[in-house]
């Protein structure tokens, strides 16, 4: 065996639900089992690190992002999610390539794409112009995006023709389609999910109110006609704004297996107070809230994942156990990856936060190497 074997002891982590006093032992960016440490190897950690009494919890995944500090994944001249026109994507899609994280930045999955594919009712901060259907297909959102090597996941409004279609199609490309932006209706939502549809973008945000005819894509959370099994995840904004805390104790209630905790955080996040940019829209901060400038209308968060974490459990009076696997576990469940992200069981990456017993961040560690300390 090769690399450095790390052992992290006087800890408290998060395994299989619950919190446990039990080492990580790290070798290789991996979390590996210390019996075939002790029994096979017979070696000693080659670093010890005491936690000292710190908890260490899988890594946050965020399936919803659209920049921070000042930087914008749609600047086609800064960075590399908002709807933008074509020649956007096709500038800034093929710079964002899935990546190992290390000290300069975070592990990229792939892309979540929040438009142009939606619904202008229900447009929220999405420009208008830039809003199309998908009429044609597949060939009309490959035409948009330029290639999907890098997309991972699409928002799309489920209610137009030919979505049954696109929405196949996008899952046998390994493709997560969202259901979003949109005036679905209960039944429209039920077909996209036996389609292939597995995840909801920011449940309640931008789709219609529950109402007790029809609940919409709310409805889901509860739908006996979808397929036996399948899960519908659901995106949940507890920034303490966009989501009230009585509707993220009616989700975690009705479905609390699918619940995921995002931040919708915009390019202002970590900025003052005041006018930004964001996408081709002004944006303007004010009493720690996100607008359409000159507008009332929120146009994205604010919040780190640590504060949705610590929001969410005030609001929902959940677990700290279920509160942190919904921002690493639950997102892994979507993206498929959970035998090796979101999770601390063996063999799975070494990608970890520590936190403070008042579930403050302490340090990151990606692959086992430390990338941030507070």
């Amino acid at each position: 065996m090769t690399g450095k074997l790390i052992q992290f002891i006087n800890c408290k982590i998060l395994r299989n639900h619950k919190f446990i006093k039990e080492d990580i032992w790290v070798r290789n960016g991996r979390i590996i089992n210390p019996e075939k440490v002790f029994f096979d190897e017979k070696i000693q950690a080659d670093t010890v690190i005491d936690c000292k009494g710190n908890i260490i919890a899988p890594g946050f995944i965020e399936l919803q992002i659209n920049g921070g500090f000042g930087y914008d994944f749609s600047f086609r001249d800064k960075t590399e999610e908002v709807t933008s026109p074509k020649e956007v994507y096709h500038r800034v899609l093929p710079k964002i390539t899935r990546r190992k994280g290390d000290a300069n930045g975070a592990t990229i999955l792939g892309v979540h794409v929040e438009g142009p594919f939606i619904n202008k009712e229900k447009k929220g901060a999405h420009p208008p112009e830039c809003i199309i259907n998908y009429e044609n297909g597949l060939s009309a959102i490959e035409d948009v995006y330029g290639s999907l090597e890098n997309v991972k996941i699409i928002t799309l409004a489920p209610e137009f023709e030919n979505s049954a279609k696109v929405i196949r199609e996008l899952t046998e490309n390994k493709i997560v389609v969202s259901l979003g932006h949109s005036t679905a209706n209960l039944a429209q939502g039920e077909a996209a999910v036996n389609n292939g549809a597995t995840f909801i973008t920011h449940l309640f945000n931008a789709m219609l109110p529950f109402h007790h005819r029809d609940p919409g894509l709310v409805g889901l959370l509860a739908s006996d006609n979808i397929l036996k099994g399948q899960t519908v995840y659901f995106g949940i904004i507890a920034d303490g704004i966009h989501t009230h805390p009585a509707a993220q104790r009616i989700a975690y209630r009705v479905h609390p297996n699918g619940l995921i905790l995002v931040t919708d955080a915009i390019s202002a996040l970590g900025l003052n107070e005041g006018k930004h940019k964001i996408g081709q829209m002004n944006v303007e901060i004010r009493d720690r809230k996100a607008y359409v400038a000159g507008t009332n209308t929120l146009c994205g968060s604010i919040a780190t994942m640590i504060e949705c974490v610590q929001l969410f459990m005030k609001a929902t009076g959940c677990s700290p156990e279920y509160a942190l696997e919904a921002a690493s576990l639950h997102p892994a469940q979507v993206l498929g990856i959970e035998k090796t992200k979101g999770t601390l069981e063996y063999e799975a990456d070494a990608d970890f936060v520590m936190l403070t017993e008042r579930f403050e961040i302490k340090s990151t560690w990606i692959a086992g190497e430390c990338v941030y300390e507070s």
